[in-house]
């Protein structure tokens, strides 16, 4: 079974709804995923927009998804102490910031990207930000998978 990764919000390629913007509600979209292979111990996650104009921009980075979940809830960063670990984000924020690309630009790409990971926890230290987590998670990486989202400020 292949690992996969899906919103109810957006389709594959499709526009995300101005609601999960960082101009708009700022909402975390809802994700599930399925096909984790059997050694799961974790997962992570990244969300990030390649076509910032300076560069790949990350909006959020989470850790430490135990591995018995199989989907994250709109607005999850609203979740008790006990959920999973944020890192900071290129805004400064240890959250979920949405699209907010330049006004005038073409549609950004937000790309989520899913690791199943084989290790119950991470232990890259908040501060590192997201780039560290993810480098980290990916050195235990069992499988992987994105859903994309398009983006665009008129």
């Amino acid at each position: 079974m292949t690992l996969t990764l899906i919103s109810k919000a957006f389709a594959q390629d499709q526009p995300i709804p101005k609601k999960y913007a960082r101009a708009g509600e700022n909402l975390f979209p809802p994700l599930t995923w399925s096909g984790a292979p059997e050694e799961t111990r974790s997962f992570a996650l990244m969300v990030e927009d390649p076509d910032a104009p300076h560069g790949t921009f990350r909006h959020c980075g989470i850790a430490n998804i135990p591995a018995q979940w199989c989907a994250l809830a709109e607005s999850v960063d609203t979740a008790p102490e006990q959920a999973p670990r944020f890192y900071k984000n290129d805004f400064g924020n240890a959250r979920y910031d949405g699209p907010q690309p330049p006004a005038g630009d073409r549609p950004h790409h937000y790309i989520f990207r899913l690791a199943a990971l084989d290790v119950p926890k991470l232990s890259t230290p908040d501060a590192a930000g997201i780039s560290a987590m993810w480098a980290e998670a990916k050195k235990h990486a069992l499988a992987e998978a994105t859903v994309t989202g398009t983006y665009q400020t008129h």
